[in-house]
């Protein structure tokens, strides 16, 4: 049986260049941005990007994996809390922040990528855990026991879509965010101080 061939230094090169260009532009663009701006960001011809990724599923899974386990250790973290309740709220605050400084990963963890195995399997798995500390930090009472994973979904879908002039802002935004919805999940009311507000751009009405 023939060996695998080596993969040359220029096509590893390439594909560096393009996961390079993708995480940059994921991150402040979000996974909106055309393959073909991700290729010329690259200094790659079209063709060669979808050599390396045939689809932006594939690309977005890649480009995503570390910030990926980044979350399972965050997760691995809360459950291992003596404290169920400290932490899940040790795991919404540090996800929010995580989300916050990628635009392009909150969207990609959000969506269903029917191609990008990996991700969407390891992803679900995050999620499932994160069940299992919202179960233990009932038992306890402090988490309300109407709280579904869907709930951490939607604030999560909530915090991406804080638009500020700048990331420092958009992650003080997220921060001051994530404690309001640690607040809105305590099973019963106790008011604590919130991070200091930021400064947000007012949309226009449409």
């Amino acid at each position: 049986m023939d060996a695998p061939r080596p993969v040359r230094s220029d096509a590893r090169d390439n594909r560096d260049r393009i996961l390079a260009a993708a995480r940059e532009v994921f991150a402040t663009e979000g996974l909106d941005v055309p393959m073909r701006e991700i290729a010329r960001r690259a200094g790659v011809g079209p063709a060669t990007l979808y050599r390396h990724f045939p689809t932006k599923e594939d690309l977005a899974g890649t480009a995503f994996a570390a910030q990926l386990q980044v979350c399972r250790q965050i997760v691995d973290e809360g459950l291992a809390s003596p404290d169920p309740w400290l932490g899940f709220c040790l795991v919404i605050e540090k996800l929010f922040d995580v989300h916050a400084r990628d635009r392009g990963f909150t969207g990609a963890f959000l969506s269903r990528f029917p191609r990008a195995f990996d991700f969407t399997t390891a992803r679900d798995s995050a999620l499932a855990s994160i069940a299992e500390l919202a179960r233990r930090a009932k038992t306890t009472g402090h988490l309300r026991p109407d709280f579904v994973v869907d709930d951490l979904v939607l604030v999560l879908m909530a915090n991406n879509g804080i638009h500020a002039t700048s990331p420092a802002i958009r992650v003080a935004a997220s921060r001051r965010f994530a404690a309001l919805a640690i607040q809105a999940f305590r099973a019963s009311p106790q008011l604590s101080p919130l991070p200091p507000a930021a400064r947000m751009p007012l949309q226009p009405v449409v």
